[in-house]
């Protein structure tokens, strides 16, 4: 998964990536790399490698004599961290989170119930750590800490599922916590419920219990969309 720069065409990408998935520039909308080079104030081979960082996203894709050419957004590679967050702050926001809290819903039990089976006692104490850091971290309006160890606690589930597949989603998971959390899509403080839930999922991956493990995180995924229901309709 692509991560942009930080240089100058970090800079570009920064602006003209959330625009692009944003819709300013619709599908079938041509940019002359020369006129965005003036745009932005940069030289055409920082304006080149800036189109490059989006054609690895499948936002765009370039043809001699045409110019660069916004795709279609079903083309879009909608599992890369940072189409993620360029949705996620954007005017489909809602949308976007709940498509990929479903998209957790679907995995993460599974996930979950295959740490159970295959976690190590390393990855289990990494888990009973994170639990016990987010209930740390759960009253007096301590959001950013608190999200520090639930991205750290989901990451640890999908590692231990034993599952690659499930280990490389660690960083769109991790991208729909800091969305919610930075979009202001989160009560002050965490639901104490979702908050327990966590820490019996830890304990039910230790106790090696797949089916009460899977049924906990699914629980957890159920109450993230009655969340999303309250907060971004």
């Amino acid at each position: 998964m692509s991560t942009p720069g930080r240089g100058l065409h970090g800079h570009v990408l920064e602006t003209l990536g959330p625009a692009i998935a944003a819709g300013e520039y619709p599908p079938g909308s041509v940019l002359r790399t020369d006129e965005l080079a003036q745009r932005f104030e940069v030289s055409r081979s920082v304006m080149r490698e800036a189109v490059r960082v989006l054609e690895s996203m499948h936002l765009v894709e370039s043809r001699r004599r045409v110019g660069v050419t916004v795709r279609p957004k079903a083309e879009w590679n909608v599992y890369d961290p940072q189409v993620i967050r360029w949705r996620l702050a954007g005017a489909d926001r809602p949308q976007q989170l709940r498509s990929l809290t479903v998209l957790r819903s679907a995995i993460e039990p599974a996930a979950a119930g295959l740490a159970a089976k295959h976690a190590t006692a390393d990855q289990c104490a990494e888990l009973t750590e994170c639990a016990l850091g987010m209930v740390a971290n759960s009253r007096g309006h301590q959001l950013e800490g608190y999200l520090v160890h639930d991205v750290a606690f989901h990451r640890a589930i999908l590692n231990a599922s034993g599952n690659e597949m499930f280990a490389r989603l660690g960083d769109v998971v991790a991208e729909v916590l800091t969305g919610r959390t930075h979009h202001e899509i989160m009560f002050e403080d965490p639901d104490p419920a979702a908050v327990t839930l966590h820490v019996q999922v830890a304990e039910a991956v230790r106790a090696g219990d797949a089916v009460r493990a899977e049924h906990l995180t699914r629980e957890i995924t159920v109450g993230a969309l009655q969340e999303l229901d309250i907060l971004a309709p």
